[in-house]
Order: C-alpha cells, then sequence, then structure tokens
C-alpha cells in the first residue's frame, strides 16, 4: 500500500529555484525560477454521520501548479480516474475531491450492508514527484481503494510526464521517434526477460502471466522505467512490476528529448 501523509491543509513548495549570482553576497535580487514551483495539497474526508473509530475514509496527497491551472486540472483528473472502482468503469469521474470523496462513502454504505463485522472503506489517492532533470518532470500518480468485504485493496500507479519548457503533459507515444514503437516493444521484451531471471521465475510463470504492451513510461535521467499495475503481468502478491530499459538501448528509438539531449 502507498504511504500517504494524514496531514490536512496546503503547503507551498517552491522547487529548482537558482539563486543569480549567488557566490557575490551582496547581490539579494530575487532568483527565476527555472522550473515549476508546486503546491502540496493534503486533504482528509470521513464518511459523514460516522462516529465510532472504525470509520470510511478518503485521503488526498497531490500536487498543483500555481503557474498552470491546466496542469493542475490534468493531475486532479488522473487521480480521480484511477481511484474509480472497478464497479464505476462505465462511469465518468468525479469532478472534484469532494465530489470523489461523496461517490465514494455511497458506495461504502452499499459495502456495510454486505460486509462482515465492522470493516470499513478506504481510498487513497497520492501525486508525488518520481523524478525531475532535463526541464522534464515525472510525476507519479498512486491509488490505493479498499472495498469492505474484498480480500484486498487496489493499487494502481500511473506517470505523468511535464515538459516544463511548454508546461505540458507529455504522451508515451511522444517520447517515441516515428516508427519506432515495434523497436520498443523488442526492448521492453528485453526488459521483461532480465526481470524474470531476477525474480527466479520459470518458464511456467510466463506462461501464466505472459508480458502484455505498455506505455505506463517514466523517462529518468539513466534509463526508462516502465510499470505494470497488479494482474496484468504477475499475480497480486508479487506488486507492481517495474521494468527497466537502458538509455544506451533507447538510442535510435527514443527521441533525443527524452535521453536527456536538445529538445
Amino acid at each position: 500500500m502507498p504511504r500517504f501523509s494524514r496531514t490536512l491543509g496546503v503547503g507551498l513548495s517552491l522547487v529548482g529555484i537558482l539563486l543569480l549570482g549567488g557566490c557575490l553576497a551582496a547581490d539579494t535580487s530575487p532568483s527565476k525560477p527555472l522550473t515549476l514551483a508546486s503546491l502540496a495539497v493534503e486533504k482528509q474526508y470521513v464518511a459523514p454521520d460516522c462516529q465510532g473509530e472504525q470509520c470510511s475514509t478518503v485521503t488526498i496527497s497531490a500536487l498543483e501548479f500555481p503557474q498552470s491551472p491546466a496542469l493542475s486540472e490534468a493531475i486532479q483528473t488522473r487521480l480521480l480516474t484511477l481511484g474509480m472502482s472497478i464497479s464505476e468503469e462505465a462511469a465518468q469521474p468525479a469532478e472534484s475531491w469532494e465530489g470523489y470523496a461523496e461517490r465514494f462513502f455511497a458506495l461504502a454504505e452499499e459495502d456495510n450492508r454486505t460486509a462482515p463485522g465492522n470493516m470499513t472503506s478506504e481510498a487513497l489517492l497520492e501525486a508525488t514527484v518520481h523524478a525531475r532533470h532535463h526541464d522534464l518532470l515525472v510525476v507519479e500518480l498512486n491509488s490505493y481503494v479498499y472495498h469492505a468485504g474484498q480480500a484486498h485493496g487496489l493499487p494502481l500507479t500511473e506517470y505523468m510526464v511535464i515538459d516544463e519548457r511548454e508546461r505540458r503533459v507529455v504522451e508515451a507515444d511522444e517520447m517515441l521517434l516515428d516508427g519506432q514503437e515495434a523497436a520498443f516493444d523488442a526492448l521492453l521484451v528485453q526488459a521483461h526477460q532480465r526481470w524474470i531471471g531476477e525474480m527466479g521465475f520459470d518458464d511456467q510463470f510466463t506462461a501464466n502471466w505472459p508480458l502484455s504492451q505498455s506505455h505506463n513510461i517514466a523517462p529518468l535521467e539513466n534509463s526508462w522505467e516502465v510499470t505494470y499495475n497488479v494482474y496484468e503481468i504477475a499475480p497480486y502478491a508479487v506488486g507492481q512490476p517495474t521494468l527497466t530499459i537502458p538509455l544506451e538501448a533507447l538510442e535510435g528509438v527514443a527521441k533525443p528529448r527524452y535521453l536527456g539531449r536538445g529538445r
């Protein structure tokens, strides 16, 4: 289960400030931020009319960008979508944190009518900075949703890549050179084979849990990470596997911009 802060309120975190002329003690001119400033958003909601210690909860630990409302909205929308239960697959995501909590507690009330004992439902939505380099910001979005009566909760992870120069979200297919999708998939197969060996799994495991395509990519300074959610390529007990592709293998497959060079 991902770890979430339970602190309420909103805190300001200015990131990546370079001081102009920092070597001169007498220079007190204001610095110019070269990267996006972020606001840490912490909220917790408790099921209404719950008086005991065992209450269903919704916890939010997200990010906002005061310089870009569009990016703030993108993070919120993706988290609200990531936190939807399987039963809501055909529904539209909520439009606000409060709207999500109201919908979740309505489902929790139904859960309580069928769940044994005093079990409670829980939802946690989190956005954290996973990496920052070469004017790229990689945000990791996590959700953990548990409904009373289930054997276990469902964790989900999604990466959101932001071009800080253009202040926009970069989709996975934009990071690949034209016509290199098959080459990327081949690298993913190699990464999967390395992971299988590291985990000590046998051929039967691979047959039962074959590799599937994924563009859930985090472009890091020295490699790309591709993370799968539970049940995608492994059973729940294995968790969320992350396959790693070194940058040198991506030469001629990915655009230089996402290998730490140029635009």
